[in-house]
Protein backbone atom coordinates (compact mmCIF):
# COMPACT_ATOMS: atom_id res chain seq x y z
CA UNK A 1 0.00 0.00 0.00
CA UNK A 2 1.50 3.46 -0.72
CA UNK A 3 2.41 5.59 1.70
CA UNK A 4 0.69 8.59 3.12
CA UNK A 5 2.00 11.82 1.77
CA UNK A 6 3.33 13.88 3.14
CA UNK A 7 6.42 11.77 4.51
CA UNK A 8 6.99 12.43 8.14
CA UNK A 9 11.14 12.27 7.71
CA UNK A 10 13.91 12.32 9.80
CA UNK A 11 17.73 13.29 8.17
CA UNK A 12 20.35 11.68 9.54
CA UNK A 13 24.11 13.20 8.31
CA UNK A 14 27.47 14.15 10.84
CA UNK A 15 27.86 16.76 8.23
CA UNK A 16 25.61 19.78 9.51
CA UNK A 17 26.14 22.10 6.55
CA UNK A 18 25.09 19.11 4.57
CA UNK A 19 22.34 18.04 6.83
CA UNK A 20 20.64 21.53 7.12
CA UNK A 21 21.06 22.00 3.23
CA UNK A 22 19.27 19.03 2.63
CA UNK A 23 16.13 20.15 5.09
CA UNK A 24 15.79 23.02 3.63
CA UNK A 25 15.72 21.46 0.31
CA UNK A 26 13.05 18.78 1.73
CA UNK A 27 11.17 21.41 3.05
CA UNK A 28 10.55 23.15 -0.47
CA UNK A 29 8.15 19.90 -1.42
CA UNK A 30 6.06 20.35 2.01
CA UNK A 31 3.26 18.06 -0.26
CA UNK A 32 6.43 15.15 -0.24
CA UNK A 33 8.11 15.44 3.06
CA UNK A 34 7.58 17.12 6.76
CA UNK A 35 11.00 16.92 8.42
CA UNK A 36 10.68 15.48 11.57
CA UNK A 37 13.45 15.35 13.01
CA UNK A 38 17.81 15.43 12.54
CA UNK A 39 20.18 13.11 13.70
CA UNK A 40 24.46 14.03 13.84
CA UNK A 41 25.09 10.13 14.18
CA UNK A 42 23.30 6.50 14.20
CA UNK A 43 22.41 6.01 17.70
CA UNK A 44 20.83 9.49 17.65
CA UNK A 45 18.88 8.23 14.36
CA UNK A 46 17.05 5.18 16.47
CA UNK A 47 15.98 6.89 19.44
CA UNK A 48 14.86 9.09 16.93
CA UNK A 49 13.13 6.83 15.23
CA UNK A 50 11.50 4.48 17.61
CA UNK A 51 10.55 7.58 19.34
CA UNK A 52 8.46 9.18 16.38
CA UNK A 53 8.39 6.05 14.03
CA UNK A 54 8.93 8.03 10.81
CA UNK A 55 7.80 7.07 7.48
CA UNK A 56 11.22 8.16 5.97
CA UNK A 57 14.48 8.45 7.22
CA UNK A 58 17.54 9.95 4.65
CA UNK A 59 20.56 8.60 6.07
CA UNK A 60 24.30 9.02 5.64
CA UNK A 61 26.32 6.23 5.25
CA UNK A 62 29.77 6.92 7.13
CA UNK A 63 28.97 8.47 10.69
CA UNK A 64 30.76 8.70 14.18
CA UNK A 65 29.94 7.07 16.77
CA UNK A 66 27.27 4.82 14.69
CA UNK A 67 27.67 4.58 11.07
CA UNK A 68 24.64 4.90 8.86
CA UNK A 69 24.69 0.54 7.95
CA UNK A 70 24.99 -0.37 11.53
CA UNK A 71 21.90 2.01 12.28
CA UNK A 72 19.68 1.11 9.22
CA UNK A 73 19.67 -2.63 10.07
CA UNK A 74 18.60 -1.77 13.96
CA UNK A 75 16.00 0.80 12.21
CA UNK A 76 14.57 -2.02 9.77
CA UNK A 77 14.32 -4.12 13.17
CA UNK A 78 12.96 -1.73 15.40
CA UNK A 79 10.63 0.06 13.01
CA UNK A 80 9.43 -1.99 10.06
CA UNK A 81 6.54 0.67 9.23
CA UNK A 82 10.18 3.07 8.23
CA UNK A 83 11.80 3.24 4.89
CA UNK A 84 15.86 4.09 4.70
CA UNK A 85 17.25 5.68 1.94
CA UNK A 86 21.15 5.89 2.76
CA UNK A 87 23.41 8.94 1.34
CA UNK A 88 26.53 8.41 0.30
CA UNK A 89 29.76 10.26 -1.33
CA UNK A 90 31.11 7.03 -1.29
CA UNK A 91 31.32 4.25 -4.92
CA UNK A 92 32.67 1.64 -2.26
CA UNK A 93 30.36 -1.32 -3.68
CA UNK A 94 30.38 -3.18 -0.08
CA UNK A 95 28.87 -0.50 1.10
CA UNK A 96 25.77 -0.41 -1.90
CA UNK A 97 25.48 -4.45 -1.82
CA UNK A 98 25.71 -4.42 1.80
CA UNK A 99 22.90 -1.83 2.06
CA UNK A 100 20.35 -3.18 -0.68
CA UNK A 101 21.00 -7.29 1.07
CA UNK A 102 19.49 -5.57 4.25
CA UNK A 103 16.33 -4.19 2.55
CA UNK A 104 17.08 -0.06 2.56
CA UNK A 105 14.64 1.72 0.37
CA UNK A 106 17.55 3.40 -1.85
CA UNK A 107 20.76 4.19 -1.90
CA UNK A 108 21.77 7.28 -3.36
CA UNK A 109 24.72 9.27 -4.10
CA UNK A 110 24.87 13.07 -2.35
CA UNK A 111 25.56 14.64 -5.69
CA UNK A 112 22.08 13.38 -7.23
CA UNK A 113 19.96 16.59 -8.72
CA UNK A 114 17.49 17.78 -6.49
CA UNK A 115 14.34 16.46 -9.09
CA UNK A 116 15.94 13.18 -9.48
CA UNK A 117 15.96 12.92 -5.69
CA UNK A 118 12.22 14.19 -5.31
CA UNK A 119 11.55 11.56 -8.47
CA UNK A 120 12.67 9.00 -6.69
CA UNK A 121 11.30 9.51 -3.06
CA UNK A 122 7.85 9.39 -4.67
CA UNK A 123 8.79 6.10 -6.21
CA UNK A 124 9.61 4.74 -2.43
CA UNK A 125 6.13 5.56 -1.44
CA UNK A 126 4.65 3.12 -4.30
CA UNK A 127 7.55 0.75 -2.83
CA UNK A 128 9.88 1.19 -4.90
CA UNK A 129 13.80 0.72 -4.85
CA UNK A 130 15.14 4.47 -4.90
CA UNK A 131 18.19 3.92 -6.74
CA UNK A 132 19.90 6.15 -10.29
CA UNK A 133 20.49 3.98 -13.72
CA UNK A 134 24.02 4.05 -12.86
CA UNK A 135 23.28 2.27 -9.62
CA UNK A 136 21.43 -0.67 -10.81
CA UNK A 137 23.94 -0.80 -14.05
CA UNK A 138 26.53 -1.66 -10.74
CA UNK A 139 24.25 -4.09 -8.93
CA UNK A 140 23.63 -5.80 -11.99
CA UNK A 141 27.19 -5.87 -13.03
CA UNK A 142 28.31 -7.36 -9.35
CA UNK A 143 25.47 -10.16 -9.87
CA UNK A 144 27.06 -10.95 -12.88
CA UNK A 145 30.55 -11.16 -11.11
CA UNK A 146 28.44 -13.26 -8.23
CA UNK A 147 27.87 -15.67 -10.60
CA UNK A 148 31.27 -15.49 -12.62
CA UNK A 149 32.62 -16.21 -9.10
CA UNK A 150 30.83 -19.30 -8.16
CA UNK A 151 31.20 -21.15 -11.38
CA UNK A 152 35.01 -20.05 -10.83
CA UNK A 153 34.63 -22.13 -7.62
CA UNK A 154 32.91 -24.96 -8.92
CA UNK A 155 36.31 -25.25 -11.64
CA UNK A 156 38.43 -25.33 -8.91
CA UNK A 157 36.96 -29.06 -7.48
CA UNK A 158 38.41 -31.58 -8.47
CA UNK A 159 36.66 -35.16 -9.77
CA UNK A 160 37.64 -37.16 -5.98
CA UNK A 161 36.58 -33.72 -4.39
CA UNK A 162 33.34 -33.39 -6.19
CA UNK A 163 32.70 -37.67 -5.34
CA UNK A 164 33.40 -36.55 -1.45
CA UNK A 165 31.37 -33.66 -1.83
CA UNK A 166 28.18 -35.26 -3.06
CA UNK A 167 28.24 -37.66 -0.44
CA UNK A 168 28.52 -35.68 1.79
CA UNK A 169 26.17 -33.23 1.06
CA UNK A 170 23.74 -36.14 0.75
CA UNK A 171 24.15 -36.83 4.51
CA UNK A 172 26.90 -39.81 4.76
CA UNK A 173 29.52 -39.70 7.81
CA UNK A 174 32.89 -39.29 7.20
CA UNK A 175 33.56 -43.61 7.63
CA UNK A 176 30.64 -43.95 5.29
CA UNK A 177 32.25 -41.98 2.72
CA UNK A 178 35.91 -43.97 3.62
CA UNK A 179 34.09 -47.11 2.53
CA UNK A 180 32.08 -45.97 -0.10
CA UNK A 181 35.21 -44.78 -1.70
CA UNK A 182 37.69 -46.38 -0.58
CA UNK A 183 40.06 -44.09 0.92
CA UNK A 184 40.92 -43.58 4.87
CA UNK A 185 38.70 -41.84 7.21
CA UNK A 186 41.46 -38.55 7.09
CA UNK A 187 41.84 -38.44 3.46
CA UNK A 188 38.00 -37.77 3.50
CA UNK A 189 38.09 -35.38 6.23
CA UNK A 190 40.67 -33.63 4.29
CA UNK A 191 38.81 -33.36 1.12
CA UNK A 192 35.79 -32.15 2.85
CA UNK A 193 38.14 -29.25 4.54
CA UNK A 194 39.08 -28.35 1.01
CA UNK A 195 36.13 -28.36 -0.01
CA UNK A 196 34.41 -26.30 1.86
CA UNK A 197 37.27 -23.80 1.57
CA UNK A 198 37.31 -23.47 -2.17
CA UNK A 199 33.46 -23.04 -1.94
CA UNK A 200 33.48 -20.70 0.79
CA UNK A 201 31.01 -22.45 3.15
CA UNK A 202 31.53 -23.12 6.89
CA UNK A 203 29.49 -26.29 7.39
CA UNK A 204 27.86 -29.40 6.11
CA UNK A 205 24.33 -28.12 5.71
CA UNK A 206 25.38 -25.24 3.92
CA UNK A 207 26.96 -27.61 1.96
CA UNK A 208 23.84 -29.98 1.36
CA UNK A 209 22.18 -26.03 0.51
CA UNK A 210 24.48 -25.99 -2.35
CA UNK A 211 24.33 -29.11 -3.57
CA UNK A 212 20.74 -28.46 -4.22
CA UNK A 213 21.00 -25.25 -5.65
CA UNK A 214 23.75 -26.27 -7.95
CA UNK A 215 21.71 -29.77 -9.17
CA UNK A 216 24.40 -31.82 -7.59
CA UNK A 217 21.62 -34.14 -5.62
CA UNK A 218 19.58 -36.53 -7.26
CA UNK A 219 15.69 -36.39 -5.78
CA UNK A 220 16.71 -39.40 -3.71
CA UNK A 221 19.28 -38.26 -1.62
CA UNK A 222 18.69 -36.74 1.52
CA UNK A 223 20.69 -33.95 2.89
CA UNK A 224 21.40 -33.72 6.65
CA UNK A 225 23.45 -32.00 8.75
CA UNK A 226 26.61 -33.96 9.76
CA UNK A 227 28.91 -32.74 12.05
CA UNK A 228 32.84 -32.77 10.48
CA UNK A 229 34.39 -35.55 12.81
Amino acid sequence: MPKQLPLKTIVADDHRLFRQGLISLMNARPDLVTVIGEAEHGAEAIALCQRLQPDLVMMDVLMPQMDGLQAAKTILETCPGTAIIMLTSSEADEHLDLALRMGVAGYLQKSLDASELFDLVIGVTHGEVAVTHATASRVMKNMATSRNRATDQMDQITTRELEVLKLAASGESNPQIAIRLQISINTVKAHVKSILEKLNLENRTQLAAYATRKGLLTQEDEAEDYPIG
